[in-house]
Parts: C-alpha cells; structure tokens; sequence
C-alpha cells in the first residue's frame, strides 16, 4: 500500500510540473551522458502536402491534356534524343528514318508546346483540344515508320525503345480521345438538360397595358374681332384756277 502511494505522489508531482521544466530537464540529463531524451513532438517534423495533392478544378486527375499525354511525350523524346543513329544499317532506311526522327523533334520542341499550351487554357473547349489529337496522330504516323526502319536496320535495344515508346503514345493518344468523349457527351447532356427546363418553364405573361385615358376635347379658340378703323374723311380736290384762253376774245355784237 505505500509502496502505491509513493508511486502515485511521484506522478502526480511529475504531472503538475511545468512542461519547460520537463524539457530543460531532460535535455540537460543527455548533455550529461547519463541519459538520452526521447524526440519531443513538437520538434517532429510537419509533412508538407505535396503538389500531385492539390485539388484539381474538374475532379480528374490529369484533366488537362498536358496531364494526359506529359508521360507519353516526356518518354518519346528521351528515347528519340538517345538513338544512336550510327549504329543503323547504312542505307536509304537509315536515311528515311532520320528525317522522320527529325520531324518528330520539330513538333515536340515547337509545334506541340504550343498546341498544349492553348489547350490547357480551355480544358473544356473542344476547338482548342481537337488540334492537340490532330497533331498527336500524326506524330504516331511518323513514329510507326520509324519502328518499321528500326526494326530492319537497328539495333535490338534500340529497336525495342522506340516500340516501348510507340506503345506509350498510343496509351497516351487513347486516353485524351477519351476524355474528349467524356466531356463531349457532359456538355451534350448539360444542353439537353437546359433545353428540357426551358420547355418546362412555364411563359411568362405579359401583362396588358390598359388604353390611355380619353383626353377631353380641346376648346376651340374664337379669334376676337377686331373692331373696323373709323373712316377717314376724304381729302377735298385742290381748287385749280380758271385757265386762261391765250386767244384774244371776240367782240359781241349789240342787240337791235
């Protein structure tokens, strides 16, 4: 029974020390080499959440068409940089396939980036990822050749590269076809859902506007009558006298 109670006066006496206390103390009993202190969990370290963990827009993993095909690509170029052309049999194979190699090079360091890049601005648009599938096609035609070449004048481990590499870009070409059919077939399904409410949406009715008020009749204006001016008096004809006769007059005869 003591032997309990002193267990339990040690621990409640450790229990209500500070926590510094505790710390200071167990770190100053490992620089003395007596002891060595536990890690304290306040010095482990925090995991940071890595970037793959960020919450993507659509919900998809590798929504954009970069995130689809990056693995793809980034595996074609670095087999297509480390071919080793002088190992090939001489010949016109040799040379046709070296300027395949060299147009797949122009479009993945300038063609494709571009591409890519106005794609992922618009992930939905499919004006701006139709060009991308375009273009990887063609860059999987070209390739197809390159592995017939190879596969008659090059190395086997060379050969074997190129088709590991062929093989991933048709993953990857699969792939962005389908996520162009997935989003296709959402936004024809948003529309007919649109369309479907738009048609349940009762009209609206407009409401009817009522006549305009009868206005009263406007008063007719009688124009005042001017009264006549007086009269006035009529000028009198200036008196003329009498004209003279320039001829002389004639003597009357006297009465008998």
């Amino acid at each position: 029974m003591t032997r309990i109670s002193y267990a339990a006066l040690i621990l409640t006496t450790f229990c209500t020390l500070p926590p510094g206390w505790a710390l200071q103390s167990s770190a100053t009993a490992a620089s003395d080499g007596s002891t060595q202190s536990a890690p304290s969990a306040q010095s482990a370290p925090v995991a940071q959440p890595s970037s793959s963990s960020a919450p993507n827009p659509d919900g998809v993993a590798g929504s954009t068409p970069s995130g689809v095909l990056k693995p793809s690509l980034d595996a074609l170029e670095q087999t297509i940089t480390g071919l080793q052309l002088e190992k090939w049999k001489k010949g016109p194979v040799r040379e046709e396939a070296a300027a395949n190699i060299s147009s797949i090079q122009r479009d993945l360091e300038s063609t494709l980036p571009s591409l890519l890049a106005a794609a992922d601005q618009a992930p939905g648009a499919m004006s701006k990822t139709l060009p991308v599938s375009r273009n990887v096609a063609a860059l999987y035609d070209v390739l197809l050749r390159v592995v017939d070449s190879a596969r008659m004048v090059a190395p086997g481990d060379q050969f074997t590269q190129l088709q590991d590499a062929m093989t991933g870009l048709e993953k990857g070409r699969h792939g962005l076809d389908d996520q162009m059919q997935d989003r296709s077939t959402t936004q024809e399904k948003q529309i007919g859902d649109l369309q479907v409410a738009l048609k349940t949406r009762p009209v609206p009715v407009c409401p009817v506007t009522p006549p305009p008020a009868e206005l009263p009749p406007a008063k007719k204006v009688v124009p005042k009558k001017r009264k006549p001016a007086a009269a006035k008096p009529a000028a009198k004809p200036a008196t003329t006298p009498p004209a003279t006769s320039s001829q002389p007059a004639t003597p009357t005869k006297p009465q008998q």
